[in-house]
């Protein structure tokens, strides 16, 4: 999902303004985005978890 809700929303003009731009989304998209499948947890917190199909799934 990187390129459709990242990449193709920002008008990045160099490469270290691109790698601070998608590094900062990957950070919201493991640790702060909850996702149903993960029972609302974000990926960083199913994976943290002890059930292990949570964090099969992370």
């Amino acid at each position: 999902m990187t390129k459709p809700e990242c990449v193709y929303l920002n008008a990045f003009e160099t490469g270290s303004e691109a790698r601070g731009g998608i590094g900062a989304w990957i950070s919201y998209y493991n640790e702060k985005r909850p996702y149903s499948s993960h029972g609302l947890l974000t990926p960083a917190e199913a994976y943290d978890t002890q059930d292990p199909n949570l964090k099969a799934a992370a």
